[in-house]
């Protein structure tokens, strides 16, 4: 497998790290270097485990997971979505100090929901006999670095619009959510 299609691989896994870098970056409001490290940190990590992982499971368990991966990452988005949503509209804050997705049970969630697809992948390189180091380290590096540019995207436009802008990114993690959903019992 050459690298073009492994950067482009990488790049397709990342989008939903993306988009979830941007709603919680808008949830968070002013971000520091430290958010910008662990959400970059975590879903890049997650994102390369999870093909290696994937891929040291091989086909025996893709039959068990397969059913189910999509609802496990629609359940961790909506969940993490809804808190979201009911925090910004049951308590009183001044900017800046909204929930955190960057940390704790939220983060380790968001890791887990946003790579999910990634098992997959690895399941997929598995069964084509790929050695999966080398696209598990350019899939995470990629997906560090793509959801610092969201992180960035999303805190611009949280710190402009405060609680509306958290509402907004917790209805994106849900929408996220079901288009995984929708996407997997589609097909």
């Amino acid at each position: 497998m050459n690298l073009i299609v492994i950067i482009g691989i990488a790049v397709g896994l990342a989008m939903d790290a993306f988009a979830v870098a941007i709603s919680a970056s808008a949830i968070i409001g002013k971000i520091t270097g430290r958010h910008v490290f662990r959400l970059g940190f975590h879903f890049g990590l997650f994102q390369a485990m999870m093909p290696v992982i994937g891929w040291l499971a091989g086909s025996r368990i893709q039959k068990y997971i397969a059913p189910v991966d999509h609802w496990i990452a629609f359940g961790l988005l909506a969940f993490i979505g809804i808190k979201a949503i009911y925090g910004a509209l049951t308590r009183e804050i001044e900017p800046g100090t909204q929930c955190d997705p960057s940390r704790g049970v939220s983060l380790v969630m968001l890791s887990v929901a946003t790579s999910i697809d990634a098992l997959a992948v690895g399941l997929s390189f598995a069964m084509l006999n790929i050695n999966i180091l080398y696209p598990a380290l350019i899939i995470g590096v990629i997906t560090g670095a793509i959801t610092i540019i969201g992180m960035v995207i999303g805190s611009s436009f949280g710190a402009k619009l405060g609680k509306p802008m958290e509402i907004i990114g917790g209805l994106v993690l849900i929408g996220i959510g079901v288009k995984i959903l929708i996407e997997h019992l589609m097909m």
